[in-house]
């Protein structure tokens, strides 16, 4: 099942969503996109391939657009107001009632990060291949991870390497590149594996 939707964040901006979900979710995954500066949106195929196995893997995915980005309102503030954003989906999200987890790739794995860390860290967070230079200094000891790809091209794969080793973060190094073409299955089970706590 797929259903359309809108939410509104504390500061007043209507972020288009999408909530797709199993017959029988067991948990609820907030699931955040690459950099729409870059043409990232909740639609990108890493995005879509992701969510359909964690549905099959019994997740309830909420994606969303983030601010200015396609039918979101607001604009673009380079990761910094789009805290909000993450924030309005994970309290949607919570109404369920079902276990709570967070995960985001590139742009959409800082910015989740980023809450996380506000938030003091009380649920599951996997990131796939963020930025290491716009991570937080300081990090709660909750549940993380972090993927990436053996031959990433985008970020900086050895800054981030040695930024999960510092902040003993879960590292998985996996075949493939920024955008892991032909391979969201993988990265779905990686995903639902650091999730599924």
């Amino acid at each position: 099942m797929s259903e359309r939707g809108r939410l509104l964040t504390a500061d007043g901006v209507n972020l288009e969503t999408k909530v797709d979900a199993p017959d029988r979710p067991t948990r609820v995954t907030v699931f955040c996109h690459a950099d729409p500066m870059q043409g990232g949106t909740m639609n990108s195929p890493l995005m879509i391939a992701v969510t359909r196995r964690l549905v099959e893997r019994g997740h309830i995915v909420s994606r969303f657009n983030f601010r200015g980005t396609e039918a979101s309102t607001g604009s673009n503030q380079r990761g910094v107001a789009e805290v909000a954003d993450v924030a309005a989906a994970v309290d949607h999200a919570a109404g369920t009632g079902l276990p709570l987890g967070i995960a985001g790739w590139s742009f959409g794995a800082v910015v989740a990060l980023n809450w996380w860390a506000g938030s003091g860290g009380q649920i599951p967070y996997v990131g796939i291949a963020p930025a290491p230079e716009r991570l937080p200094a300081e990090l709660p000891p909750g549940p993380k991870r972090i993927i990436l790809g053996t031959r990433e091209q985008v970020i900086d794969a050895e800054g981030l390497r040695t930024y999960a080793i510092e902040k003993g973060i879960d590292l998985v190094l996996t075949p493939g590149d920024h955008f892991f073409h032909g391979r969201g299955e993988k990265i779905g089970d990686l995903v639902g594996q650091g999730l599924e706590l």
